[in-house]
C-alpha cells in the first residue's frame, strides 16, 4: 500500500546463521520472533502466531465410461500433524493498542510433538513445516509473514532389524520365438538393511547364463515414492544409482565379489506416514537379449544415524568374511601384508610418538573433534596400540554404468 506504515514483517528462527537454517526434529522446541518494523506510529489490533505441518497427496486421474464419456477422478488426503497457535500482542481490554515507530521483536517458543514425519516434496504429495504470523489493524487488511522450517526424523541405523543381511535368488528360463534356450539364474547378497547417504553398498552377487546368448548384469538403487487416498495409490519410482558388470557369455558364470554402489545424497525413508511413504531397494537384474528380465529385488532403509564407528570395522569384517566364504570367493582376496613391529617404528616413549604421530589427525582445523567417539580416542591417546590379530579385505570397484534403467 501507498500509505503502509509497515517497513518489515518477518519472522525469524533462533539458530539461523548466513546461507544456513536449523532443523528440527520430534519433541524439539522450536524458538524465533516476529520482528515488525513500523515507519510511524500504527495502531495495532493483535499479533497472531499460527504453526502447522501437514502430509498430503493429491493426484488425479482420467477415466473412461464409454466410447465418448470421460471424466477425472480425484484423490486427496490430508493429516495434521502439527497445528499450535498463540497471541503475541493483544490489548487486555480488547481495544486498540499504539505502536510508537521502529523495531519491536514478539518472541515465541512452542514444542513439537514426539513423532513427526520427515520434511519431504513429492509429485503427488509433501510434508510441509511453517509459522504464519498475522498482523491485524484497524480498516487495514491483515498483515501476513510465513517462514517454511524443516523436520528430519532421526531413523538409526544401529537396530537389529537393519543389520541383518539382506540375500535373494531368482532363475529364468531364457525364451525366444518359443524356442527354449538356457536357464538363467542370479544370487545376490548385501551385508544390511540399513545405510545413509555416502555409504558405499558391497554388492555380492552369482550370475550363471546357461543360455546361448551374453546376458548383461546390473544393479541400481531405488526410490519408491507411494502417495494413498481414499483407499486408492499412486506411486513413483526413480533410479538414484546405478552401476553394470561385464557381459557374461554364454554357459559361463561370473562373480561380484563386492561390486561398490555409492549411495548419494537422498532423502531419508518415510516409513510411517498415513498419506505416503519413501522406500528404497537394490534392484539386481539381468538383460537377457529376447526374452525378459530376470530381476532380484532387495528391501533397503536409507537413515540418518550412520553406523556406530566403534562397531562397524568388526561388523563389516565379519559379514564381508561371512560372504566371501559361503560363495568361494576367498581365493579372490588378497592378503595384506603384516605391520612392521611396533618397537620397530616407535623409537621414543609411547607417549611422544602417540601425540605426535597417531593423533595428530585431531589437529586437523577440518576435522571436529567432539562426540563420545573421540572422547573415547583421547582417554586412551598414550597406551600403544592393541596387537595386529585382523585381517580385512576390501574389493574397490568403481561403478560404470550410468544409464536408463528399465
Amino acid at each position: 500500500m501507498l500509505f503502509d506504515k509497515v517497513k518489515a514483517f518477518v519472522v525469524e528462527l533462533d539458530g539461523t546463521r548466513a546461507g544456513t537454517e536449523p532443523v528440527f526434529h520430534g519433541g524439539q522446541a522450536v524458538a524465533g520472533r516476529v520482528l515488525l518494523e513500523l515507519a510511524g506510529a500504527a495502531r495495532v489490533g493483535a499479533l497472531r502466531l499460527r504453526a502447522r505441518g501437514r502430509a498430503r497427496a493429491h493426484w488425479t486421474e482420467s477415466r473412461s465410461a464409454g466410447s465418448s464419456t470421460a471424466y477425472t477422478q480425484s484423490y486427496s488426503e490430508r493429516v495434521e500433524v502439527v497445528n499450535h497457535r498463540a497471541t503475541l500482542l493483544a490489548p487486555d481490554s480488547g481495544d486498540i493498542v499504539m505502536l510508537p515507530a521502529g523495531r519491536h521483536e514478539f518472541p515465541f517458543s512452542f514444542q513439537l510433538p514426539i513423532s513427526l514425519v520427515t520434511s519431504f516434496e513429492g509429485k503427488h504429495g509433501s510434508v510441509r513445516y511453517s509459522i504464519k504470523a498475522t498482523l491485524h489493524r484497524p480498516w487495514v487488511p491483515a498483515r501476513r509473514a510465513r517462514k517454511v522450517f524443516t523436520v528430519i526424523e532421526p531413523v538409526d541405523i544401529n537396530t537389529p532389524a537393519l543389520l541383518e543381511p539382506q540375500a535373494g535368488a531368482r532363475e529364468k528360463v531364457a525364451r525366444s520365438w518359443y524356442c527354449t534356450r538356457g536357464l538363467v539364474s542370479l544370487s545376490a547378497k548385501i551385508d544390511r538393511k540399513g545405510y545413509t547417504p555416502g555409504e558405499v553398498i558391497p554388492i555380492f552377487a552369482e550370475i550363471d547364463n546357461g543360455s546361448t546368448r551374453a546376458v548383461q548384469p546390473r544393479a541400481a538403487l531405488v526410490q519408491t515414492q507411494t502417495f494413498m487416498a481414499r483407499g486408492a495409490r499412486k506411486q513413483k519410482c526413480a533410479v538414484v544409482a546405478s552401476v553394470d558388470g561385464e557381459p557374461v557369455g554364454p554357459g559361463r558364470r561370473a562373480l561380484w565379489p563386492g561390486r561398490a554402489l555409492r549411495i548419494p545424497p537422498v532423502g531419508p525413508s518415510i516409513l510411517h506416514c498415513r498419506v505416503l511413504s519413501v522406500d528404497y531397494s537394490l534392484k539386481v537384474c539381468v538383460d537377457i537379449p529376447g526374452s525378459s528380465k530376470l530381476l532380484l529385488e532387495l528391501p533397503l532403509v536409507i537413515g540418518t544415524v550412520p553406523l556406530h564407528p566403534l562397531g562397524s570395522r568388526s561388523a563389516s569384517v565379519g559379514s564381508r568374511a561371512s560372504f566371501l566364504q559361503d560363495w568361494g570367493l576367498c581365493a579372490l582376496m588378497e592378503r595384506p601384508e603384516a605391520p612392521p613391529e611396533y618397537s620397530e617404528v616407535v623409537r621414543e616413549s609411547p607417549q611422544v610418538a602417540a601425540s605426535q604421530g597417531l593423533f595428530s589427525f585431531l589437529h586437523d582445523p577440518d576435522v571436529t573433534t567432539e562426540g563420545p567417539y573421540f572422547a573415547c580416542l583421547q582417554e586412551f591417546r598414550y597406551r600403544p596400540p592393541p596387537l595386529y590379530s585382523e585381517l580385512e579385505a576390501s574389493a574397490a570397484l568403481t561403478p560404470s554404468w550410468e544409464g536408463h534403467w528399465d
